[in-house]
């Protein structure tokens, strides 16, 4: 199991490495030149050039990757070409609205997905059985964008439960209206991810329902239910899991949209704002954030998967395969 840590480890750098050097690469063959955000329209060659040397853009691009490296071997993220402010800590703050929204949509989702997916697959051949599988599979069709206009029409501009979008200035210091701003945000989240999580579910679960080891368990004596929950429920689990950690990933990463719908001053809005002004330390910072988050999802589902699956575990350990 150690030796497979420090393997899983050793891989997770190095993808981060490599992250790095894509995202820098790619970032700068974008087109737009940064230094026109700190000047004027109609600024002369003098005033670019003396932009472009102010934030550095004017050096040679290994220059400015080692730069930027040696910022993010310290545990900073830069500072803004813009606000002139340090991104680190505007990162944080905007985690506070992005991490809670992720994981609240995350959570929900899983809740609705889990018995939909197995009453879907249970009960197949019932006319609720079907409407399951229908619901979930035109879900996965919807984009997360429209339903969340249509969740603010209908619980916000009509019915005024709730706020149509925004955060608190005082954060979570106001926690009833910090609640109450993420409320559509999360269920829009969660509806969209729980359609495509049940689909997963269903599969999983059906073939739990058509193993021999199923039928055996039944043939010796054991109840549905019993069945279920010491063979089927693992076995359906597997699977799942990498779901689960592709699907907490794509959330994250998909917050942008979500976040501009509602207008919540999470990492997405600040990802757009950075990209508009292209102001490079912001975008290198929240695309840094978001890949180490995404990687790290992907090694504790990574993990999570191998102590859940006992023949995982058995080659972890060098036993038996």
């Amino acid at each position: 199991m150690a030796r497979y840590l420090l393997r899983r480890l050793a891989f997770l750098l190095v993808s981060l490495a490599l992250a790095s050097v894509v995202l820098f690469v790619l970032l700068r063959m974008l087109p737009g030149d940064p230094a026109n955000a700190l000047t004027s329209v109609g600024a002369g060659p003098e005033q670019i050039a003396a932009a472009r040397h102010s934030i550095g853009s004017d050096r040679p691009l290994p220059e400015q990757f080692t730069h930027w490296i040696g910022q993010l071997a310290t545990g900073d993220l830069g500072t803004s070409f813009v606000s002139s402010l340090p991104v680190g800590p505007e990162v944080s703050s905007r985690l506070d609205v992005t991490v809670p929204l992720t994981l609240a949509a995350f959570v929900l989702a899983v809740l609705i997905a889990v018995p939909a997916g197995f009453v879907a697959a249970y009960k197949r051949r019932t006319w609720y059985g079907a409407l399951l599988s229908g619901v979930s599979q035109l879900g996965i069709a919807v984009p997360v964008f429209w339903l969340g206009m249509i969740l603010i029409a209908v619980f916000s501009l009509n019915a005024g439960w709730l706020p149509a979008g925004g955060f608190p200035q005082e954060g979570w210091a106001a926690p009833t209206e910090a609640v109450r701003s993420l409320a559509l945000p999360v269920v829009t989240i969660a509806l969209v991810m729980g359609a495509s999580l049940t689909r997963y579910v269903r599969s999983a679960t059906l073939d739990v329902l058509n193993s021999d080891y199923l039928r055996t368990a039944r043939a010796l004596g054991s109840s549905f239910g019993r069945a279920m929950w010491r063979h089927g429920l693992r076995n359906a689990s597997v699977p799942v899991i990498s779901i689960l950690g592709i699907e907490l990933a794509s959330t994250l990463l998909g917050a942008v949209v979500v976040e501009s719908v509602f207008a919540l001053p999470g990492l997405g809005s600040m990802l757009a704002t950075g990209i508009a002004q292209h102001d490079y330390p912001v975008i290198q910072g929240v695309l840094f954030v978001s890949t180490l988050a995404v990687l790290l999802i992907g090694f504790a589902a990574d993990l999570v998967q191998r102590i859940v699956d006992p023949r995982l575990r058995n080659r972890l350990s060098g036993g038996p395969r």
